[in-house]
Formats: C-alpha cells, sequence, structure tokens
C-alpha cells in the first residue's frame, strides 16, 4: 500500500559515530590537512585492492586526470572512451588538450563494444578508459587483448608511455570498489584504477578518490608515487607533512602542477567506511537480491543480468522496462516521486549533452547507447535502507508500471 509522507532516498551517505568519532579525533589532533590519516588510509586502499600502492586525491575526476597528464597524453593524441558514462569520464581527455574518441556500447549492454573498439585505435590513441558502470567490472582482460593485438599502432612519445608494449587501459573505477571479475578485484585489473568517495558512493569520503596501478617495467611504484604527489600539490616537493618537520621548511617547485590533494578529515571518514565496508557490500548484495525476486515477471531486465560471472559492487542498480520509450520511462519515474521513492536515469549518453554537441558528437552515432537509456531507471540501492524498504520500492514500482503502461 502507498504510504502518504513516506521518503525513500536514492544513495544516502551511510555516517555512525565510528567516522564522526574518527572526524573529531582528526580536528583534535591540530592536523587536519593532507597528514599521517591520508597516509594510512592509501596504504589501507592497496591492501583492500591487493595492489603495491594507492594514491588519494580529492576526486575519481582528479585521479583520472592526473594519470593522463603523468603519461603524458596531450595535444594531437586521442583517447578511447565509453559514450554511455558521466562526463567525468570524458572531461578529463578534453582537459589535457587530448581528442574524445566515444566508443558505442555493444547491443544491450552498458559496457563499450569490444568488437567496435579495434576499429577506434588509430596511431593517435595513447589510451583506453573503461567504465564500470553500476560496479559491474569491464572485460579487462580482453581490452588489454585487444589493445596488444593493435601494438603495431601504437605510437609512444614519452618515458612513461614507452614504459608500455600497447595502450595502457585506464578504469574509471567510480563505481567498483569491492567487485571482482576473473579472479581479480577491483583495482588489480586495469593499469591504473581511479575510484570515488563520493557522499553517494558504496565507500564515502564526503568527496575523494583513490587511484592503484598495477607494476610498470623499468618504472618503480616510489617514481609513480612521487609524480602523482607533485602533480596535486602544485608540483612542490615536499607537502605539508614533510615541511613541518624541523629544519624542512625549504621545498622547490619541480613543475606547475595542481591542487587536489586528500585531507586527513575526509581520509577519517574513508579509512572506518573501508573497515565496515565487508558488511555494507555484503548488504548491497542482499538488497539486490530482493529487487530480483520482487521484480520478476515484470517484463524487466535488471543489472544482474549484465554482470556476466562477475560479482559486482551493486553500486547502482539498473532495471530496463522492456518495451517503452524514454517518455514513458519518464512518467514512471514522476509516479516513483509521487509515491515518495527517489529513482534516477543512469545514464543519459554524453553525445546528448549540449556541451558535447558543441564539440560535434551526435547521439545518432551511438544507437546501442540511446537504446540502454530510453528504457533505463535506477532504483534506490543503499545500506540503509529496511527489508521493508526494499518491498515497499518494489510495490511502488509494479504499482507505477501499472498505471503507465
Amino acid at each position: 500500500m502507498i504510504q502518504e509522507n513516506r521518503v525513500i532516498k536514492l544513495s544516502p551517505p551511510d555516517i555512525t559515530d565510528e567516522e564522526i568519532q574518527a572526524v573529531v579525533a582528526s580536528l583534535k589532533s591540530g592536523w587536519i590537512t593532507t597528514g599521517p590519516v591520508t597516509k594510512r588510509f592509501e596504504k589501507e586502499i592497496a591492501e583492500y585492492c591487493g595492489t603495491n600502492r594507492a594514491v588519494c586525491l580529492n576526486s575519481a575526476t582528479a585521479c583520472l586526470e592526473l594519470t593522463l597528464r603523468i603519461l603524458g597524453i596531450g595535444e594531437g593524441d586521442e583517447v578511447i572512451v565509453p559514450a554511455y558514462t558521466y562526463t567525468a569520464s570524458a572531461s578529463v581527455i578534453d582537459h589535457v588538450g587530448a581528442k574524445i574518441v566515444f566508443c558505442d556500447c555493444a547491443k544491450d549492454s552498458y559496457q563499450m563494444d569490444y568488437d567496435l573498439l579495434p576499429e577506434l585505435i588509430t596511431d593517435k590513441t595513447k589510451a583506453i578508459i573503461a567504465v564500470d558502470i553500476a560496479g559491474v567490472m569491464c572485460d579487462y582482460d580482453r581490452i588489454k587483448k585487444i589493445a596488444a593485438d593493435k601494438a603495431d599502432l601504437y605510437n609512444p612519445r614519452t618515458y612513461m608511455q614507452k614504459a608500455f608494449s600497447r595502450l595502457p587501459v585506464l578504469a574509471d573505477a567510480a563505481h567498483s570498489i569491492g567487485a571482482e571479475r576473473d579472479g581479480k578485484r577491483s583495482g588489480q585489473a586495469a593499469d591504473f584504477t581511479s575510484f570515488s568517495f563520493h557522499a553517494v558512493k558504496n565507500v564515502t569520503t564526503a568527496e575523494g578518490g583513490a587511484v592503484t596501478w598495477l607494476p610498470i617495467n623499468g618504472i618503480s611504484d616510489d617514481e609513480i608515487y612521487r609524480q602523482y604527489m607533485l602533480l596535486s600539490l602544485h608540483g612542490q616537493n615536499k607537502d605539508a607533512l614533510a615541511k613541518s618537520k624541523l629544519g624542512g621548511w625549504e621545498f622547490d617547485i619541480e613543475c606547475l602542477g595542481y591542487k587536489c590533494n586528500m585531507t586527513d578529515v575526509a581520509a577519517a571518514i574513508g579509512s572506518v567506511q573501508l573497515k565496515r565496508y565487508p558488511k555494507l557490500l555484503e548488504r548491497r548484495h542482499e538488497i539486490a537480491r530482493m529487487y530480483d525476486e520482487g521484480l520478476s515477471g515484470l517484463g524487466c531486465k535488471t543489472i544482474s543480468e549484465y554482470t556476466d560471472g562477475s560479482n559486482p559492487s551493486h553500486h547502482l542498480f539498473l532495471v530496463r522496462v522492456n518495451g517503452i520509450d524514454s517518455k514513458i520511462r519518464d512518467s514512471i519515474f514522476y509516479k516513483m516521486a509521487e509515491y515518495g521513492v527517489a529513482t534516477l536515469v543512469h545514464y543519459k549518453p554524453l553525445p546528448m549533452m549540449s556541451g558535447y554537441i558543441r564539440k560535434g558528437f551526435d547521439i545518432k552515432d551511438y544507437p546501442n547507447a540511446y537504446d540502454q537509456y530510453c528504457n533505463e531507471i535506477s532504483l534506490p540501492i543503499h545500506t540503509l535502507m529496511s527489508d521493508e524498504d526494499v518491498r515497499y520500492v518494489i510495490e511502488c514500482f509494479k504499482k507505477a508500471l501499472s498505471e503507465v503502461i
């Protein structure tokens, strides 16, 4: 039964007294910017992901952009990215001066078309960015094989690019922390992996992100870490923690960098969140199973049917309603709002957005991405939901379908 004044949010942060006390402790320590808590959090992320190192920055966007800059990608270069994603996956390519090359989805898939991908690789291509939509990891083994098969077109210029025998593969893993595929956890599959800790993400620091990487031939992890540190702190070769030590005031500006470091206050939240995450992740799996069972027989296809044997993080719960267009989908969206249930659409393909249209992109060139978008609706999934809340969302969704279709 529809309940008046009942509200179910889409994805609020799950914050407990433990996170609050960690922030208080950070504030009382007298050290609130990048310092010992951030450094500890980096080690915890690396341990969780099974990598040697991790770097914490102020967003996944910063992680992606600095990775492109460390690779030396810029004007005259091309980077391939899915058309079906959030703008951050693609805008960073433009930020470094390179050309965005969109790849359409495979038919009836949220991921890029792996059969189309080889056709998009040219001698100007310098990287591939794959996106783990909703926390479902891409097939990185296949992407790397495609890059290897096209190695004859790879034309590296910088010392970092020359450390790769093929195109570097980057993961926009903003949704996929904790996900697994083919025996690898997110963070271990791509050459570089960028995570988001934004307020709505599975693990949050309010705002924040982290990047992990796999060992690179001839380049030490320490050197890569140092490059991220330089670029994230104005090119300064000492951070505030190092400068605070007795006799440590003097520093050099080695390059004209940026300002996108993580603070200890944010890292304090993230450290507690990561410790709690195994239980939070299991709860997301439970909610997804309830949705799958409750929505069966409705003529819908849920994100669970797109996992291809992988173990997703269930950051989002995407539902496609068979046989409807975007107008009917929007009617379902508004009906759910009337019932007090927040829903969203993930995503409106970037070639439909005005900023990308002005760059010459046209959604007609990406028909599969449009097909995924026009009947997709995202249901609430977060760890503050009770089983009763999940059942209520299912009930509301069934009612909305019956009234609109």
